[in-house]
């Protein structure tokens, strides 16, 4: 049995920890939150204790430690659950600057210390089962990655302002999953934004529409869409190009009901936001972490995952902002 302790309450710690405390390989203990009725309201569901951050980081008692405050704490929690002799299960990113990321990820080195980043949709079924017939040969020599990703609404601007911005925010998951899907790393970045959802993204400096093309050294390449706005829900889709064929992984509905008559074929909308989605998900990446600290073996992703689709985040920014291509 696993002992963990959950830092941070809010949306996806509640995730985490409901997880935690149903996986028969683990024990929810202590919870914390800077809101305390959170923290508080988490533990009372989850048989969880209510603790402060510290105490949960130096409790020897505790193995591992999942990290779901907001993305300015996560570099230093790493650093210091990484001391105590703890695993820890960090959310993405690890931080927004990729220079802290890799001062980060020496202090754990040096620690010795198993660390995961939460890209949780490498874990979601059918991207799983794209990358596994990718691997096998079933598209022949991957030429081609399209990537589309549009959220159904735009989040508060205040959310906006220290996100970091949408690259570093809501494509670096798409930049992972390039990554995963071509398995090979980009060398050049070209992107492009616009604000054209909300005027007051624009205004907060940050962009609600983006494309980004990547470009492997072997010439590889992947097409990454992003949306802030998606009238007909959370659209999720994933294609892989290559010499034998394609593989492709379409969007989830809420039902697979469909209606056909003298207007055509009407399908019931696709689910509409990422806690549904990624619900399977969140449950795999959570088992494949447990599982790596049962055998010892190394937890993916890793931080070295981490810091490389922070760097794509960076070049995509960087790319955007100058109208030119970034090489890496």
């Amino acid at each position: 049995m696993i002992r963990m302790g959950l830092l941070g309450a809010g949306r996806i710690g509640r995730i985490h920890g409901h997880n935690v405390a149903a996986h028969p390989r683990a024990e929810l203990v202590a919870v914390a939150d800077a809101v305390a009725q959170a923290a508080e309201a988490l533990a009372a569901e989850t048989n969880a204790r209510v603790a402060s951050i510290d105490a949960i980081v130096g409790d020897p008692n505790i193995d591992a430690v999942l990290i779901c405050t907001p993305t300015d704490m996560h570099a230093d929690l790493i650093e210091a659950a990484a001391k105590a002799g703890k695993a820890v299960f960090c959310e993405k990113p690890v931080d927004l600057g990729s220079d802290r990321i890799r001062t980060c990820l020496s202090v754990v080195a040096k620690a010795g210390t198993p660390l995961m980043i939460g890209f949780n949709r490498r874990f979601d079924p059918n991207f799983a089962s794209v990358k596994r017939r990718v691997a096998a040969g079933e598209a022949g020599n991957v030429e081609l990655v399209t990537v589309i990703s549009r959220d159904p609404g735009p989040p508060p601007v205040e959310y906006v302002k220290r996100s970091g911005g949408l690259f570093r925010d809501m494509m670096i998951h798409d930049l992972d999953m390039a990554r995963f899907l071509l398995d090979e790393e980009p060398v050049e970045v070209h992107a492009v934004g616009s604000s054209l959802v909300d005027p007051a993204i624009g205004q907060a400096g940050d962009v609600d529409t983006a494309a980004v093309l990547l470009k492997t050294a072997s010439g590889k390449i992947a097409q990454i869409s992003n949306s802030r706005r998606a009238t007909y829900g959370y659209d999720q889709r994933i294609e892989v190009h290559g010499s034998k064929g394609m593989i492709r992984a379409g969007n989830v509905h809420t039902t697979t009901v469909e209606v056909a008559n003298g207007a055509g074929f009407q399908a019931d909308p696709v689910q509409n936001f990422f806690l549904e989605r990624y619900a399977a998900a969140y449950r795999e990446e959570l088992a494949a972490f447990l599982e790596a600290l049962a055998t010892g073996a190394s937890p993916s992703p890793s931080g070295e995952d981490g810091l490389r689709a922070q760097i794509l985040a960076d070049a995509a920014t960087e790319s955007a902002q100058t109208g030119k291509a970034v090489r890496l």
